[in-house]
């Protein structure tokens, strides 16, 4: 039988975390310390994904049982939120209404706008509320900021790496401060953790934030020496363990009985 816990809003504290190189980061060991703390205190401990991944990615992740199972994902660079019952993956229609009505759906308009612009290779899946491209920063030309301003959208450019064209005023922090408005979610109970640029909103957002070990300097740089914000020593899911001691979030001794 299913496990009936409180619902996240009782919870003693919600982990909205990053996966690549944050929750999925750090050894295996530090990994399997973290999950398992986690699988053992969910009445007191909720679990949000914030991710650029998409959904069927995550599914697929979690399927392996290699990770604990998140009850919310706020995906694809914060322009997906949805809610998981049964293993089952399920947008949350009224909370993405906004999204799409910001989005307009502008996919076509920026690929054909960015059609082999340079340094900019697309991305071949096809998200619903944002359009993505691989990036070479030293190919890269700058005029494409402008191009997607003029449509109305903001461009987010992270690790060296990646370029996501984005609603206007969409990222990972607004959509976990829209869900968690939602949720009746204390914010000063929530832990945000991340490792990129693509997380600085997300880190920003005004709950305590990590930023764990190993981060891309961009983020650490674009920063505030803030109380609520921790910067991490250990790597990846070690760094998310040391936030939750450090902001005395919960007691990590603390077992369901």
């Amino acid at each position: 039988m299913t496990p009936i816990f409180p619902k996240i809003a009782a919870r003693k504290m919600v982990l909205a975390t990053d996966l690549d190189g944050t929750f999925l980061g750090g050894s295996d060991d530090d990994r399997r310390a973290l999950y398992g703390w986690i699988e053992e205190n969910r009445a007191t401990v909720g679990l949000v994904f914030v991710t650029g991944r998409d959904l069927e990615f995550i599914c697929q992740l979690c399927h392996t049982d290699e990770v604990p199972w998140p009850e919310y994902i706020i995906g694809d660079v914060g322009t997906t939120i949805a809610e998981i019952t049964n293993r089952s993956i399920k947008p949350m229609v009224a909370l993405e209404a906004e999204i799409s009505a910001l989005w307009q759906d502008k996919g076509d308009v920026v690929r054909s706008t960015l059609d082999g612009h340079p340094g900019l290779t697309l991305q071949p899946t096809a998200f619903r509320y944002r359009v993505s491209y691989d990036y070479d920063p030293h190919t890269f030309d700058d005029s494409a900021l402008g191009k997607i301003d003029a449509l109305g959208a903001d461009v987010l450019i992270s690790n060296d790496q990646y370029f996501d064209v984005l609603p206007k005023g969409v990222s990972k922090g607004p959509s976990l401060l829209r869900f968690l408005d939602n949720m009746n979610v204390s914010r000063d109970r929530v832990l945000a953790a991340g490792d990129t640029l693509n997380d600085l909103s997300l880190l920003l957002a005004g709950t305590p934030a990590v930023a764990v070990g190993g981060s891309e300097q961009a983020l650490l740089d674009a920063l505030p020496e803030d109380d609520r914000i921790h910067r991490a020593r250990a790597i990846g899911a070690a760094g998310i363990t040391e936030a939750i001691a450090a902001f005395n979030l919960h007691s990590l001794e603390e077992r369901i009985s």
